[in-house]
């Protein structure tokens, strides 16, 4: 069985596939939060803002197979030409993504994505891996496509994770604003500008903005 709380068709608001068409899957259940605002306070990622309970959003739902899902997914994708791609995203997808679902999105034709906080191992298949890391969390993934590390966390700098070895390094200040010339919030300009800093001391690290949320898409 598969709980997903929504999926939707989309671009890829950040990071290395920034602007590419996708179907954003969005699995329910977190092993960081139980995405209830009473427990938020002792999570162990505590600024997540994102909805992952249940499977009453946008094309959710539950799913006894993975051919059942990955078709369901497939009728999300146009009928044009391109590359179909699909984001596992949650949430924290590896908790119920696993090589059989893989396997059925292959076989839909999609090429997978997957965002991962990365306290679980990966299942073999995924063709673009995102790790996330929140907090002390404790990370067992240590090679992936991208490191995107949501900037400031006190407790998760990107000195903590020189070890893993990834393609693409990313830093995505907290709270990213909506529009980062006219923002207001003091909080979001501030953790933009660190982030801005520590990209130009650090060039290993690149900055990316949430560019969904600066255009207006979901």
């Amino acid at each position: 069985m598969y709980r997903v709380k929504e999926a939707f068709y989309t671009l890829q608001g950040e990071g290395a596939q920034a602007g590419r068409a996708a179907v954003f899957c969005r699995f329910s259940k977190c092993n960081l939060w139980t995405g209830r605002e009473k427990d938020r306070a002792t999570a162990v990622c505590d600024f997540c803002d994102t909805d992952f309970l249940g499977t009453d959003g946008q094309n959710g739902g539950a799913f006894e197979t993975a051919e059942a899902l990955s078709a369901h997914i497939r009728r999300l994708w146009p009928d044009a030409p391109g590359a179909p791609y699909v984001v596992c995203t949650g949430g924290e997808p590896l908790l119920q993504l696993d090589e059989k679902l893989i396997d059925a999105f292959h076989q839909q034709g999609f090429e997978v994505g997957v965002e991962t906080n990365g306290t679980l191992p990966a299942p073999a298949g995924i063709d673009w891996l995102c790790v996330s890391p929140k907090a002390n969390a404790p990370v067992v993934i240590e090679a992936c496509d991208e490191l995107k590390l949501v900037y400031p966390q006190p407790k998760a700098m990107p000195e903590r994770f020189t070890h893993i070895n990834a393609r693409h390094f990313f830093l995505s200040p907290m709270a990213s604003p909506s529009a980062p010339d006219n923002d207001t919030d003091p909080v979001k300009q501030s953790n933009t500008r660190k982030a801005t800093d520590y990209c130009l001391a650090h060039p290993r690290w690149r900055l990316t903005l949430q560019m969904h949320k600066i255009i207006g898409i979901d």
